[in-house]
């Protein structure tokens, strides 16, 4: 692949983690000096620019940031009417579970999702891949869901938004990485490398 070809994916996965992490990030500084109510309308208004931005940029807004996008909405919404951080917190557990069902859901049918969420990023992986992904980021949904709500019953708030923002993020990410030898033996093209922008593109949402 040439450096020109390069470029232009290397600057869309640059988009893609900044759409993921920026509206997180937003909500975790907001939060830290202003407040849970600055916070979260911070964190609202950042999810808004977030698809405004993708639209423009990439051209589309993929559904996962559609629904982290709708739900940050609602139960940020809650958070604010009622002035309760308990809703916000719940947020990830119903995206978690949400994927986690829509993936079973395929794979009861045979059907690996993931394959029409995130094609371009995993080039040339045969279909008992795309099962194998779609089931091990299924068991990861659950996985995160449970966790998140085990932190959100034990955990101040505090505590769980700094987890949510840097640990579970860093755990994501390695989760990604333990599927590399999978995939490249399933036939996953990485052409010359495989970077963290590209790693990125595979993330679940982290708003």
């Amino acid at each position: 692949m040439t450096d020109t070809q390069q470029t232009p994916q290397k600057q869309h996965g640059n988009i893609g983690l900044m759409l993921d992490f920026g509206p997180l990030l937003v909500f975790f500084l907001t939060y830290q000096f202003v407040g849970i109510i600055a916070g979260t309308a911070a964190f609202m208004a950042a999810i808004v620019v977030a698809v405004i931005i993708s639209k423009i940029k990439l051209g589309k807004v993929s559904p996962m940031l559609w629904l982290s996008a709708v739900l940050v909405l609602g139960f940020g919404s809650l958070t604010i009417y009622f002035h309760d951080e308990r809703f916000i917190q719940i947020k990830p557990t119903v995206i978690y579970t949400f994927f986690a069902l829509m993936l079973f859901g395929g794979l009861a049918k045979g059907k690996p999702l993931l394959k029409y969420l995130l094609q371009a990023a995993y080039d040339g992986l045969d279909e008992t891949g795309w099962l194998k992904l779609s089931r091990n980021w299924a068991v990861f949904f659950i996985f995160m869901a449970l966790l998140n709500e085990g932190m959100r019953a034990f955990l101040t708030f505090e505590t769980w938004l700094t987890l949510k923002v840097w640990a579970v993020t860093a755990l994501s990410f390695l989760f990604a990485l333990a599927n590399v030898p999978m995939l490249l033996r399933h036939g996953m093209n990485i052409g010359d490398k495989i970077d963290s922008e590209e790693i990125g593109e595979t993330l679940p949402p982290q708003g």
